[in-house]
């Protein structure tokens, strides 16, 4: 029984990742109001890396990091959350929240690509059929009836970049996770990250950043982005890939685009038409297959 509730309390915390970052593409959205992309990161960042290691070290939970890890995470932090949260952020400047949480949605179908260049892992024959009926349902959805693109082409590039980088950090992260706590690898992701975005806000954003008199629902949305998007969810997902096994984790994964699309429709006025509804069905019907045949070797872990 002990066992059973712990791998509900796993399952739970899986589906609470994936619903703070099915949200998150709407709190950033509407931070953007106020703040520049680099600027919401940096501060998202801060916000995080000082929760998380107020509660390390007054819980007892800090862990030393061996002198030979540091590169690794130094690489880990570079691809997520700098990289990542760079494509995701500037894709989500030019396309809805709904299509940035679809086009992030395809990195558990981009991956076995590279688990197949990195650990020369198979694709089946569903993977493929899964891919292909995917990219098909984007189509659908990024497109009008006369095949006129409804979404910026950049805002696109800028989001497979986000997926790119992703999957990078989970070939990175799967390594980590097996030497430190889930605590600890977010924890220090997200410090290092802050220095990342650090020179870029201060070069590019600054005077803008220090002419915003934000209202408290913009610091109360990055404050939401910070804990549950960038610190809890990133653990749990850790938590769930030590305890379920990557592949497995991986499936959740396909509820994010429409936990965002609700939430866009109720918060932000995001309107569907039968043609968007259709595509997006095809989305994660392909995603769905794609998950169909457990990788044992490879997977992602991604944020929204």
């Amino acid at each position: 029984m002990k066992d059973f509730y712990r791998r509900f309390g796993v399952y739970l915390g899986t589906l609470a990742a994936m619903f703070f970052w099915g949200i998150s593409f709407v709190w950033t959205k509407i931070v953007f109001q106020y703040y520049g992309p680099f600027t919401t990161l940096l501060f998202r960042l801060i916000i995080s890396a000082v929760f998380l290691n107020l509660y390390s070290r007054f819980a007892g939970k800090g862990e030393k990091v061996a002198r030979r890890d540091w590169p690794m995470f130094l690489l880990l932090a570079f691809l997520e959350p700098f990289c990542y949260f760079m494509g995701e952020s500037l894709g989500l400047l030019r396309v809805s929240p709904t299509l940035a949480s679809i086009m992030i949605g395809l990195i558990p179908v981009v991956s076995p690509f590279f688990a197949y260049m990195v650990y020369r892992e198979k694709l089946s024959l569903v993977n493929i059929a899964g891919l292909v009926f995917s990219f098909f349902g984007l189509a659908v959805f990024t497109t009008t009836g006369d095949s006129k693109l409804e979404a910026s082409t950049a805002g696109l590039l800028f989001l497979l970049f986000a997926v790119v980088s992703a999957v990078g950090y989970s070939l990175v992260v799967k390594t980590m996770a097996g030497r430190y706590k889930p605590l600890t690898i977010v924890r220090i992701q997200n410090t290092i990250g802050g220095f990342y975005f650090l020179p870029l806000v201060l070069g590019l954003e600054l005077k803008d950043t220090l002419a915003v008199d934000p209202p408290t629902s913009v610091v109360l949305n990055l404050v939401m982005l910070a804990v549950f998007g960038s610190s809890l969810a990133f653990i749990f997902i850790t938590v769930a890939i030590r305890e379920l096994g990557i592949g497995r984790t991986n499936i959740f994964t396909n509820i994010i685009p429409v936990i965002t699309a609700i939430t866009a429709y109720l918060m932000l006025g995001e309107t569907f038409t039968p043609r968007k509804i259709l595509g997006m069905a095809i989305i994660i019907s392909g995603i769905f297959l794609s998950q169909l045949r457990k990788r044992s070797r490879a997977g992602v872990i991604h944020e929204r």
